[in-house]
């Protein structure tokens, strides 16, 4: 009966995140450079596609409220 009354003991927080940083397979630089190049070549994509986007509706909306 005494071991039930007892605390157990926990590991540390610190130790815990220690352990699971230790499993953590970090990229090397070569794929963080392509990552990152990819991460710039679709924002720019993305923007250009909004902006031709916003021109269009743009012109649209003008035709229309011009009739």
């Amino acid at each position: 009966m005494a071991d039930s009354t007892e605390k157990k003991e926990r590991p540390s927080y610190f130790k815990g995140i220690k352990s699971e940083f230790k499993k953590i397979i970090w990229p090397d630089k070569k794929a963080t450079f392509k990552q990152s190049v990819a991460v710039v070549v679709i924002s720019v994509v993305v923007g250009v596609i909004i902006a031709i986007l916003d021109y269009v509706i743009k012109y649209g909306v003008h035709f229309i409220t011009s009739i």
